[in-house]
């Protein structure tokens, strides 16, 4: 396992870390998977108040498991718009992970404007954050987001963190400037479940198989971040130990992208160009706002991976979150489109988005569901 550098924490983690979101099936099988991913080397749990039981058997854990004295645990607490709110809830962390002292403190979600005045105000929850931090029960402090570009880099020019939770990976890369700003600013990075959100690639398509053979869709993306030095660590997220095997080999292959791995980079993206052709989204985003709040980059980019690599399992699983997520998965549905063309003339590839819109609900809306009236 190889370890990096969490920017400005100047915390060494390794270049895998464990999340917790999904083992939560028993807590033996989160014991056991928690078991798994210290024997190979990992040094980085993460956990949060949103996970369920986690934080308390994370606690429980701590205590009677061979720990090794290298290692790092970070919760999440969501944003609060009090520093009396916030006092609370990290109390609250505190109590259930039975520790005196928490090493990462990350704002769970700072996903929207609102949010980011909250940890603006003086007086919001980052006054209760910085109590915390001078009286030893915190060290440091980053945040993780599903927000907008804007927002992330409102968050970060406000100084105040040390890391930040993201979203990038081969198939978005959106944030690719994000990356470029957090390693200006020192920064540590955690990219977010990579093999869940980054594509599914636990469970990918024959298509995205086939093109990136030799290598696993799974390994060659891991591979794409872990070769970028600004990537400090990546989020595993297993639901049971078996999950990660695959990610054994991993953890030591830091080096540059070798002439093989940029190969098969290669034949993806040049299958995304001929699959696609005319109606590719370059995701520049110049499409927003959309007046019926249609995330309309968002809706394409799933259109694009569906298309081009066989992707449909991930776009419905993605597409249906869609109205159903809030602020962690903003935007309406593509069928909601009037066919007004305001966003025609910003769009420099000249697509027909509309179309494309409808042609996107149709392919990912998945199947229909019998409502209990219709029988």
């Amino acid at each position: 396992m190889d370890y990096r550098r969490f920017g400005r924490t100047n915390l060494s983690l390794s270049v895998l870390s464990l999340g917790t979101m999904r083992a939560l099936a028993s807590e033996d099988v989160f014991r056991a998977t928690l078991a798994a991913g210290l024997a190979l080397g990992i040094n980085h749990i993460e956990t949060a108040q949103g996970y369920g039981t986690s934080e308390r058997w994370l606690g429980a854990f701590l205590k009677t498991a061979a720990i090794p004295g290298n290692l790092v645990i970070t919760t999440k607490i969501l944003p609060q718009p009090s520093a009396a709110t916030m006092a609370q809830r990290l109390e609250e962390s505190l109590d259930r992970l039975d520790v005196g002292y928490i090493h990462c403190l990350a704002i769970h979600g700072l996903n929207t404007p609102e949010h980011l005045a909250w940890v603006r105000d003086p007086q919001g929850c980052m006054a209760a954050v910085r109590r915390f931090q001078a009286e030893g029960k915190i060290g440091h402090v980053g945040f993780s987001t599903h927000g907008s570009r804007e927002v992330i880099e409102g968050a970060i020019a406000t100084d105040q963190f040390d890391f930040v939770n993201l979203h990038y990976y081969y198939f978005f890369q959106r944030h690719a400037s994000i990356l470029e700003l957090a390693a200006r600013h020192d920064l540590g990075v955690f990219i977010i479940s990579p093999g869940d959100k980054g594509g599914m690639l636990y469970s990918p398509p024959e298509v995205l198989k086939d093109l990136c053979a030799p290598f696993s869709p799974l390994e060659l993306t891991y591979r794409w971040l872990l070769s970028d030095p600004r990537v400090t660590t990546l989020s595993t997220g297993p639901a049971i130990p078996a999950e990660l095997a695959p990610l054994a080999s991993l953890g030591s292959q830091t080096q540059p992208l070798t002439a093989e791995e940029l190969a098969a980079l290669e034949r993806l993206s040049a299958q995304e160009s001929t699959a696609l052709g005319s109606d590719r989204c370059a995701q520049c985003y110049d499409c927003l706002p959309c007046p019926e709040a249609i995330h309309i980059p968002e809706v394409l980019r799933l259109r694009n991976l569906a298309v081009a690599y066989d992707m449909q399992a991930f776009g419905e699983y993605r597409y249906r979150m869609f109205e159903n997520a809030g602020h962690w998965f903003p935007g309406r549905k593509a069928s909601r489109c009037t066919d007004c063309g305001d966003c025609l003339p910003r769009c420099p590839e000249q697509l027909d988005i509309p179309t494309l819109l409808r042609d996107t609900h149709d392919r990912l809306k998945g199947p229909a569901r019998r409502r209990l009236w219709d029988h």
